[in-house]
């Protein structure tokens, strides 16, 4: 599967979670265990979708910190959950290199968001990477 794929399951999953569909082990369980995905590429997106949900408080902060002139309830499904599991990335997933992270937002955006949704995640992601670090002395 592969961290690509398992950040797009990512994206199904919180998309559900998003759109009311609060019963997270049910989602994760008919999502992962439907296929023969890898254990690892598994756990990597079970992390990250609990890592994402249970800070969302905290990841929604660091994001409206950054979006200035437009109202965060205005931003798409998708865009917002892009913006959101790429943000617990850069925030909790140290081992991963931000750029990785953003590089990869941006072609989820490209593939399943509108036509300028790479470029926003892109400026949004950087934003948020660049507040993150300077607030840490990084």
């Amino acid at each position: 599967m592969g961290r690509r794929l398992a950040r797009e399951l990512t994206l199904k999953i919180l998309y559900r979670y998003e759109e009311g569909d609060t019963n997270l082990p049910s989602i994760l369980c008919t999502t992962l265990e439907g296929k023969k995905y890898k254990d690892h590429d598994k756990e990597f997106c079970r992390h990250l979708v609990e890592k994402t949900v249970n800070n969302l408080d905290i990841i929604d902060k660091h994001i409206m910190k950054v979006v200035k002139n437009w109202p965060y309830d205005r931003l798409s499904v998708i865009d917002k959950t892009i913006l959101r599991f790429g943000t617990c990335e850069i925030l909790y997933f140290n081992d991963i290199p931000v750029q990785v992270t953003i590089n990869e937002a941006i072609e989820i955006a490209k593939k399943y968001g509108g036509s300028e949704s790479g470029k926003f995640i892109n400026g949004v992601l950087d934003a948020v990477k660049k507040s993150y670090e300077s607030s840490n002395n990084k």
